[in-house]
């Protein structure tokens, strides 16, 4: 048996007010250009009255022109009111991210960036502090040191923005940044930062959170992924996850265990959201995994 061989791969994503034909529309647009439907994947929301779609095609022969291809659709799109995107799969995300002192998401997020198996380019990361330099030196990629203070974060904020603009960077991921973006940057970034905290808000906030939960005997514990938004989170959730707690842990054993599962929760919302997978639909999201 023969490795079938690499062919080019496009995504195309859409959404739009739901009416018949919708499917029809697309699917005979790709027809017209040759393409082969891989996956296809649809929903549409009636509380919101909008339609998803997103489709991942090959080409059996060279493939066309994004750029072309995008602009011939145009119609189509016009026709529907569409919001639509149409992407190379291979191509990486480009991605900014942004940490404080605890390393754990970091370095899962650079271990599968290096390893082959989350599809982002990472160019620079950004801290307000030294402590995870070597860690990021180390996979050799540039760190940034800027720091926060109460006085500075309009600055420390431009400075952010400045290295989105110089890196070309299309998502910003919060690894455990224990900062809150302003109201405008959480503006600029809607729908393409993505932040990771424990589950356990509003119940348990301040410091140490686990140490609280330990107090009150959580049973379980957990972590939510969500796009940042100007509500301190409580942006769309994208992807949340649990572990069992029990009597016999110790505050530390369950700062392991969150820490564990933040670290999957937010590679998987990255991973979605780098492979096109991801709508925002009003203070929802729409997934298809």
């Amino acid at each position: 048996m023969t490795d079938r061989p690499l062919r080019p791969e496009f995504v195309m994503t859409l959404s739009c007010p739901d009416a018949p034909g919708l499917v029809f529309a697309i699917t005979g647009f790709l027809r017209e250009y040759g393409a082969n439907i891989l996956d296809l994947q649809q929903h549409s929301d009636r509380s919101s009255g909008r339609f998803f779609i997103r489709v991942q095609i090959e080409f059996l022969d060279a493939a066309p022109e994004l750029a072309s291809m995008r602009a011939a659709f145009a119609s189509v799109a016009a026709s529907y009111d569409m919001d639509y995107s149409i992407t190379d799969a291979a191509t990486p995300a480009r991605t900014l991210i942004l940490v404080s002192k605890f390393g754990h998401c970091l370095n899962d997020l650079l271990f599968r960036h290096r390893n082959g198996t989350l599809n982002i380019d990472v160019p620079v990361v950004v801290s307000n502090h030294e402590d995870m330099r070597a860690m990021v030196e180390s996979y050799g990629i540039a760190f940034e040191h800027i720091p926060v203070t109460k006085d500075t974060k309009a600055q420390a904020e431009a400075a952010m923005f400045a290295l989105v603009e110089k890196y070309d960077v299309e998502l910003v991921v919060l690894a455990r940044y224990m900062q809150i973006l302003s109201a405008e940057a959480s503006a600029r970034l809607a729908g393409r930062a993505i932040n990771i905290h424990h589950s356990f808000l509003p119940s348990f906030k301040g410091a140490k959170p686990y140490h609280q939960a330990h107090d009150r005997g959580v049973k379980i514990i957990g972590a939510t992924a969500h796009y940042v938004s100007d509500v301190l989170d409580e942006g769309p959730i994208i992807e949340q996850d649990v572990a069992r707690a029990d009597h016999g842990m110790t505050p530390e054993d369950l700062v392991a265990v969150g820490r564990d599962v933040e670290t999957q929760v937010l590679a998987r919302a990255v991973k979605w959201h780098c492979e096109h997978r991801i709508f925002v639909n009003g203070h929802r999201t729409v997934v298809f995994r």
